[in-house]
């Protein structure tokens, strides 16, 4: 991107600056996000100087510029990766089909909610975690999380320059109302249930940037593979930026783990309250936070069976993750295997169509990578030698959609009586006594080059920096 776009009002690799309607349209719609930000984003640091990376191009050698930055003075900017010439539909029933740089008329609406279902979740987000930055454990980590808040800004401006450009006034008012709706508002919630949940504590912070952001990386990629192509070209580079938040919560988990490790060793003992009482998170609440995230970043795949899927699929408009590692790009005469409730108190695996379980096929790939950081922090734990291993519950454990919906089941997957499951909830999930004493750990600690004790400092710092430098500056 030429240095003249990155001094534009808004940033931009797409000629803002030669559509002068829809870059009218967007400057309209900037001050309302900047109100936003100074409403929702995060609380208490807004006049702070922050070192973030700022997106100002799509050169993999060097997209992003770090530097000192007040957050409402971000650059956030509108980026897609490069267009691929001669570019084709790559499955469903256009495959080989040159790509659409226009909204065909009959996929329309069903864009449109694809772009809004996946904008909303962006600044839900930012407003789960606008309270964090008070009970930072150290610096670095309020860096991170500052970073991790404007990204998610920048990619509701991606999502928002869609709807202005291919939407017209449905598209305004829909941006409109990405900046209506409140997480956790009753009366006017984010879409979808993950992003009402409360953030109030680290760990909560570390399993949502490891689980659901995880799922948000497997929708970017599936959207990237969109017929459409200029939703395929931003959810690419916007694929560049999810990988560090991924990272935070993978670092951040593993951090939290080393650090309770250390205090086992130091006091001889893993017993849980000896472990609390010695300022640091036991195993077993880990564990039932794990079981919180991952089962609640489930549902965001939707139905395992589902008429809707197939059709995205069919109609190009949204593919399987890293679709061309399949041999299948038709899925038209596929079966795929999944494990329904047998109605006795049970599971039976049935073959339903490919197509119609494309929602099942993304979540077993992301339950996949999920285990990844799983095997890792319990490799930190075998070393130790302690004897304890972290697991994901069953994809049955506490579904509030799909097949298994309601089903009580326990985390290894059993169907259980509803009274065992409600009798089991608070030694499977965060009781209100994990909650408080994870809470009365979170005092802020914003001395450079110190951490709080319930969690170690990391191997390396951002950009070559320290782990301990002075990545706020709040003085």
């Amino acid at each position: 991107m030429s240095e003249a776009s990155y001094l534009e009002r808004i940033p931009n690799n797409v000629g803002l600056s030669e559509n002068r309607q829809l870059q009218r349209a967007l400057e309209h719609w900037q001050p309302a996000f900047l109100s936003w930000w100074q409403e929702m984003g995060p609380a208490g640091f807004q006049a702070k100087d922050v070192y973030l990376r700022t997106a100002v191009s799509v050169d993999a050698q060097g997209w992003a510029s770090y530097g000192w930055v007040k957050m409402p003075d971000y650059r956030w900017g509108i980026f897609l990766a490069d267009r691929e010439p001669e570019k084709t539909i790559g499955f469903g029933d256009l495959k080989g089909q040159p790509a659409w740089q226009q909204v065909p008329a009959e996929h329309r609406s069903t864009l449109r909610r694809l772009i809004v279902t996946q904008g909303d979740t962006e600044p839900a987000s930012v407003e789960q975690q606008r309270l964090l930055g008070l009970t930072a454990p150290s610096l670095y980590d309020l860096r991170n999380l500052f970073q991790v808040n404007v990204e998610e800004g920048r990619h509701l401006w991606a999502m928002v320059y869609l709807l202005h450009a291919y939407f017209g006034r449905d598209g305004r008012e829909e941006a409109e109302e990405l900046l209506a709706r409140r997480s956790g508002d009753r009366d006017n919630p984010r879409i979808l249930g993950t992003f009402n949940e409360p953030i109030s504590d680290w760990l909560s912070f570390f399993m949502f940037t490891y689980f659901t952001d995880r799922d948000g990386k497997f929708q970017l990629k599936s959207l990237a593979e969109s017929g459409f192509d200029p939703l395929a070209r931003t959810c690419r580079f916007m694929l560049t930026e999810e990988a560090h938040h991924m990272f935070v919560g993978d670092t951040g988990i593993g951090r939290v783990i080393r650090r309770t490790l250390e205090v086992m060793a130091g006091i001889g003992s893993d017993d849980p309250a000896a472990v609390r009482a010695a300022g640091a998170i036991d195993l077993p609440t880990l564990q039932r936070y794990l079981n919180f995230w991952f089962s609640s970043s489930l549902d965001l795949f939707g139905s395992d069976q589902s008429s809707n899927a197939a059709t995205v699929f069919a109609s190009g408009l949204k593919g399987r993750p890293d679709e061309a590692r399949y041999e299948d790009h038709d899925a038209r005469e596929g079966a795929f295997e999944i494990e329904l409730p047998d109605g006795k108190g049970g599971a039976a695996r049935q073959a339903v169509p490919l197509r119609n379980a494309m929602n099942e096929v993304t979540r077993q790939a992301y339950v996949a990578d999920c285990e990844i950081g799983v095997k890792r922090w319990n490799r930190l734990i075998r070393k130790a030698g302690v004897d304890f291993e972290l697991r994901l519950p069953s994809t049955r454990f506490r579904r509030q959609i799909g097949s298994w919906a309601n089903v009580p089941t326990a985390p290894d997957g059993t169907p259980i009586a509803r009274e065992a499951f409600e009798a089991g909830l608070p030694g499977w999930l965060p009781s209100e006594a994990d909650r408080a004493f994870v809470q009365s750990l979170m005092q802020p600690v914003t001395e450079v080059g110190r951490f709080a004790g319930w969690i170690a400092p990391p191997e390396r710092g951002i950009n070559n920096l320290p782990p301990g430098h002075d990545y706020v500056r709040l003085s």
